[in-house]
């Protein structure tokens, strides 16, 4: 099999103030592996280096690592060949990128929806939040009342990147009380305590989730012990070994680009719940590829909660396929074959 890589940038409409630092852009690689019968399958790379410390030209490596297995992998079963790609190319971003273009080309040969290959249903509803990344109040305020009266029930903003209290407090005086909020901190408090505190202070707004309010599993596990009405969910620190398996919080948040596709994904989601642990899924902002297959891996999955995955209208330009239409807080799997999207 053929093996085609290409660059991809995204720009977004209105940079994106978080923990980590400010998204203004991301850049992708658009992978293709074409088989000697004519049928292509297409998957992404979408690593964010300040999110996950992974540069794009070391994800590109380990690709181009793939290569010489694909070139001899004609007719060898698609699980055959993702196990000799994850030998030699390490990085999780790779290897979703050929995972989802190998699911994407088993779908399209075969004329069936990957959900279908993975005994799931197409055409499935997957609830979602939206994002509200405005970071002065009446802007949030603003932004969550055009979210909700398009039918969002579940709105996520950034937490530790200035007025949280009173960002929080505005969103939820515009929206009412039966509108979740979520708050993602990406680790911005540096411990326990301190998250503890600043949680209890938010908590009069009331918050459906936090996500990552520390870095590390033990202080994870510290958090959710000290607020157990609070469901508390890993996200960066479920990266380190054994970190989903430690059953350290009550939710942990997925995401495809991290967990190496949707194979990783389904596999993450089995040890999550093994150790006691409940997940959803969310996107690092990834492309339409990788929204795709996540909306596929999540009608495997069911996820608990709304799903981070209508991140793609932040994108300036993008020509986002109906298939990944948001409508009334609701993305639908795919129904077309493969992934369902065009590449």
């Amino acid at each position: 099999m053929r093996l085609a890589i290409a660059p991809r940038r995204l720009r977004l409409r209105t940079p994106l103030p978080t923990a980590h630092g400010t998204i203004t852009e991301r850049e992708l690689l658009d992978v293709i592996v074409m088989g000697a019968d004519g049928v292509a399958g297409a998957g992404e790379a979408a690593p964010l280096p300040a999110y996950d410390g992974v540069a794009l030209d070391d994800v590109h490596a380990a690709l181009e690592d793939c290569r010489p297995i694909l070139r001899e992998a004609e007719g060898l079963p698609r699980a055959q060949i993702l196990a000799e790609c994850r030998q030699v190319a390490v990085l999780p971003q790779a290897i979703a990128a050929i995972d989802l273009a190998l699911w994407d080309r088993e779908g399209r040969r075969v004329r069936a929806p990957v959900a279908s290959l993975l005994g799931a249903e197409a055409g499935m509803a997957i609830a979602v939040n939206a994002l509200v990344g405005a970071a002065d109040r009446a802007g949030a305020a603003a932004e969550a009342t055009a979210l909700v009266a398009a039918g969002h029930r579940v709105l996520k903003l950034k937490a530790g990147v200035g007025d949280d209290a009173g960002r929080l407090a505005a969103v939820r005086a515009a929206v009412g009380p039966d509108v979740a909020l979520r708050l993602d901190a990406n680790g911005a408090w540096e411990t326990p305590r301190e998250a503890v505190a600043q949680l209890r202070a938010l908590s009069a707004s009331g918050i459906e989730l936090i996500e990552e309010p520390v870095h590390g599993v033990e202080a994870l596990r510290d958090v959710q012990e000290t607020l157990p009405g609070l469901p508390v969910a890993m996200d960066e620190s479920g990266v380190g070994p054994g970190a989903i398996d430690a059953g350290a919080t009550r939710l942990v948040c997925l995401k495809l680009s991290r967990c190496g596709g949707i194979t990783g994904l389904i596999e993450a989601a089995d040890r999550a719940r093994a150790a006691g642990s409940e997940v959803y899924l969310a996107s690092t902002f990834d492309g339409p590829l990788g929204i795709a297959g996540a909306l596929h891996a999540a009608a495997a999955i069911a996820p608990a909660v709304a799903c981070g995955l209508a991140t793609l209208d932040a994108f300036d330009g993008l020509d986002v396929d109906p298939a990944l239409a948001v409508r009334d807080g609701f993305m639908r799997v795919p129904t077309g074959p493969g992934l369902g999207i065009r590449a």
